[in-house]
């Protein structure tokens, strides 16, 4: 679903999740009383006291019951009798499946803290909980608003592949573009208060928008002619009226309406005109952080150069927002310093957002700031044009902050931060609550902008768009200066992931392939001999292990006799990981 921030997206999910009512004399919501509803809000709903395991689990779901009653009687080492209902449990709701599936949801979204109160979480950690949660509860209609808020690039596309299965029944909010395409099969639009369906993807919805809003213009052309006539008649006519005259004066009404409901989107193009950078603008020289036990940067250098547009990449909690705050000057490094240019004038959106008196004025919050900005051949954008321009129209301006949406409360704070008119922009996650208009607006605004631009951003189709290169945070604190976009730089990872899972197959299928002529060219013959070894000893653990994992399901299997079984294979899985290692280093001569 799209549309604009402040225009009731949340609440009409909130009325289909059965949390507010409807209104209307011929109002109805049909569900089928079988079906099972899962609702993601953007605020995650969870017991502040519960653990995150306890969480998890609150569910009354059958077989995420038995997988938490197998688990906490392997945990506690229960006695025989109650392992063994457990596994009979487990067995009867073929639930193995559902551990399986839990584990991945629960690794891929990094949710591991399972002993740790919901309380004691960031916010986003809180969302992946409600989120891991929800996916394993397996509902048959899921309603997701702004699900992948909070995640990284990472999950987001574990997260995508998820939602794409067949099986799955899903309505959802999000500002992410690539999501949408990959993920929805229809479109809805929210616009003026009527609701536009699309099917295909959201390349499709674009190209159909399109060809509608065309048919709108043709028909608002046809009708403001309608009108000028008509409006001419009007204005002929006497006081006292005929039956047939008033049938044409309300048909003119109807006409007038029309006309003045109809808004042309009007192209967006703001010349801002900062002041002039120097030749000194942001110079790191052998920079060091860090943080804790956590290395964030090492020996690093850079010069930022005028017009450069970099994008900052790195799992949650790498540091992208701790090395913003050093490159401004809000944190100090370890070692090494940043020197920033007499001219340099920053504009920094951060995460934590809106921060003001919720009593404010819209226009009032932004005045605080200055009353207009330099455009370009001496003009002058005021803040009231600027508001407009970001999708404020005047009488919203006079609004209280309390009153506006969580979307349109950032949209705001990041006028804020334009209206210092800056010539050096960092934007730290811009797009979260966002919708797609006020993302448009944005990208428009900033493809014009002439200074220096820095973006940390989770979504991908926003920094393939504004970006020219990137820097990769890696583990060991090096910084990575990637030339090429995010989609590139993906694709080259994916690339090399999969060359190297396929380096690795020989070793995982050992019992049907054998060492080829072209990887064994470069050995010796007994270096070849000794890869023809290895391959045939993981056969034959692999066969042992795959047998006594076959043992779990004996109903006579005693407790001490399982924890055996478990040392046993797991002795296995360790000879295993020796043996392919050795493979490896081997392979790797060829």
């Amino acid at each position: 679903m799209i549309a604009k921030n402040g225009t009731g997206k949340t609440t009409l999910l909130r009325v289909l999740a059965g949390e507010e009512s409807v209104e209307g004399e011929h109002k109805k919501i049909e569900i089928h009383p079988d079906i099972r509803i899962g609702y993601l809000k953007q605020e995650p709903d969870l017991d502040p006291e519960q653990t995150v395991m306890g969480e998890v689990f609150s569910t009354q779901n059958a077989k995420v019951q038995a997988v938490r009653i197998y688990e906490e009687a392997m945990a506690k080492g229960a006695g025989d009798q109650e392992i063994q209902e457990a596994v009979a449990a487990m067995e009867k709701l073929k639930a193995w499946d559902t551990e399986a599936q839990m584990k991945e949801i629960l690794s891929k979204l990094k949710v591991d803290r399972f002993n740790q109160q919901i309380k004691t979480l960031s916010g986003g950690q809180q969302k992946r909980v409600a989120l891991a949660k929800l996916l394993i509860d397996e509902p048959e209609f899921l309603i997701l608003d702004e699900p992948t808020n909070h995640l990284d690039i990472e999950m987001i596309e574990w997260l995508q592949d998820y939602l794409s299965r067949p099986s799955i029944t899903l309505f959802l909010i999000t500002h992410d573009r690539y999501f949408l395409e990959e993920v929805c099969d229809h479109i809805v639009e929210l616009d003026n208060g009527k609701l536009y369906k699309y099917s295909g993807s959201y390349s499709d919805y674009l190209e159909k928008k399109a060809e509608r809003e065309q048919n709108e213009a043709v028909q608002y052309e046809k009708n403001k002619k309608l009108f000028k006539k008509e409006l001419e008649w009007m204005r002929r006519q006497p006081k006292a009226r005929t039956t047939k005259a008033k049938s044409r004066i309300d048909k003119f009404q109807d006409i007038k309406s029309e006309v003045n409901k109809f808004e042309p989107d009007e192209e967006l193009r703001i010349y801002v005109k900062p002041d002039r950078l120097g030749t000194k603008i942001v110079e790191f020289h052998n920079v060091g952080k860090t943080m804790g036990d956590q290395l964030i940067v090492k020996g690093f250098d850079y010069k930022f150069k005028k017009k450069e547009r970099i994008g900052i990449v790195g799992p949650n909690g790498s540091g992208k927002s701790t090395l913003i705050n050093i490159m401004t000057g809000m944190l100090a490094p370890d070692q090494g310093k940043v020197v920033i240019g007499e001219t340099t004038v920053f504009g920094h959106y951060r995460q934590e957002g809106l921060e003001v008196e919720q009593d404010k004025r819209v226009i009032d919050f932004i005045r605080e700031v200055a009353d207009a900005i330099p455009m370009e051949k001496g003009k002058f954008l005021t803040a009231e044009q600027l508001l407009e321009r970001f999708l404020f129209p005047r009488p919203q301006q006079r609004v209280y902050i309390s009153k506006l949406s969580g979307g349109e409360k950032r949209r705001l704070y990041l006028l804020r931060v334009l209206m210092k008119n800056p010539n050096f922009l960092i934007l730290d996650e811009p797009t979260n609550d966002l919708d797609i208009i006020s993302l448009n607006v944005l990208e428009t605004y900033l493809q014009t902008f002439p200074g220096c631009l820095v973006v940390v951003s989770h979504d991908r189709f926003f920094m393939d768009k504004m970006v020219d290169h990137l820097w990769v945070l890696q583990e060991d604190g090096s910084i990575r200066d990637y030339p090429g976009n995010y989609s590139q730089y993906r694709r080259e990872a994916q690339q090399k992931a999969s060359a190297k899972k396929d380096s690795v197959a020989p070793v995982q299928k050992a019992a049907s392939t054998s060492v080829s002529k072209e990887s064994s060219e470069g050995l010796s013959y007994e270096e070849r001999k000794q890869l023809k070894r290895i391959e045939q000893k993981i056969d034959r653990l692999g066969k042992g292990k795959d047998k006594l994992s076959a043992e779990y399901l004996n109903p006579d299997l005693g407790h001490e006799q399982m924890t055996e079984l478990t040392k046993s294979i797991k002795a296995i899985e360790d000879q295993i990981e020796e043996l392919e290692m050795e493979w490896m280093e081997l392979a790797e001569k060829a």
